[in-house]
């Protein structure tokens, strides 16, 4: 079980969030998601968006900090990621 987590370097809503991903499944996304309290609404196509509030408590449940190209990469080659013109998945 992987998940990571890329810095919170991403502006929106007046905050800087960061994306979170599975290289396994959007079930364990989900499942890890879940477990420090993201909600539902965060989920995005393929990834969560965390709050940088929140990313300590993602890499301290165990997502592993990548750099932004990196996480798409491996989100790619684990054939998950679902581009904005592809329809969501859940």
């Amino acid at each position: 079980m992987t998940v990571y987590i890329d810095p919170p370097v991403w502006p929106g809503h007046g905050r800087l969030w960061s994306h979170m991903v599975s290289d396994v499944s959007y079930e364990e996304l989900h499942a890890f998601a879940a477990g420090i309290g993201c909600p539902p609404r965060a989920f995005e196509r393929d990834h969560y968006d965390v709050p940088s509030h929140r990313y300590a408590d993602a890499v301290g449940a165990g997502a592993v900090e990548i750099g932004s190209k990196e996480l798409v990469r491996r989100l790619t080659e684990a054939g998950l990621r679902r581009p904005k013109h592809r329809p969501p998945m859940a």
